[in-house]
């Protein structure tokens, strides 16, 4: 009996845990649908009343019509005056938030788009040779340097410090790899801590 009891629990356990992370990815897949068509729900308003009324598959118009905005979008930015009027937008809107400019930057390293000196990949060196990963914001000039140190795993979130330059050592990594660390609680540091310039 007691042996059929601990079989019973086991079998179950395990296929509990098997059944929570698809339950969850299921989960966070539909809001993911649901979050794609909400994107864009302000695209086909623009469309005469009632011509997306009976669609069958409203996610791949979805996509369809973000990616083909998109694109006419990205278009029109290649000319010089809708690009001046986009940064005009911008700097006069968004572009004034800090946390814009923040994300903005983050985003633009982590697709590769050179984007100067800023979130790049370092380690602070500390007393006793204590070592923290960092993003090297930018340099502040004096040999002084703006840190952020981010907290596992939210690689997003964290403090902000002034530090010495002499403290920061960069890291010769992409910051999506770098991110990935932060995001998996330090696995995988051992080989990008091996990279420091």
């Amino acid at each position: 009996m007691k042996l059929v009891a601990e079989f019973v629990k086991t079998t179950l356990g395990g296929g509990f845990f098997v059944l929570l992370p698809l339950l969850i990815s299921y989960i966070l897949f539909g809001e993911l649908l649901e979050a794609v068509v909400g994107l864009a729900t302000p695209i086909a308003d623009l469309f005469p009343a009632g011509y997306f009324d009976e669609v069958s598959f409203p996610v791949v118009i979805a996509v369809m019509l973000i990616v083909i905005v998109s694109f006419l979008l990205g278009i029109a930015m290649r000319q010089e005056v809708f690009r001046k009027l986009g940064n005009w937008i911008e700097r006069n809107t968004v572009g004034r938030l800090a946390l814009y400019q923040a994300i903005k930057s983050l985003s633009s390293r982590l697709a590769a788009i050179d984007e100067g000196e800023r979130f790049r990949p370092a380690l602070v060196v500390g007393p006793n040779d204590h070592r923290e990963l960092a993003y090297l914001v930018e340099q502040l000039g004096s040999g002084r340097a703006m840190v952020m140190l981010p907290r596992a795993p939210t690689p997003m979130a964290g403090s902000l410090k002034v530090v010495p330059m002499d403290c920061v050592e960069l890291l010769d990594i992409s910051l999506s790899e770098f991110t990935m660390v932060i995001s998996h609680w330090g696995v995988g540091s051992k080989e990008i801590v091996g990279k420091a310039m």
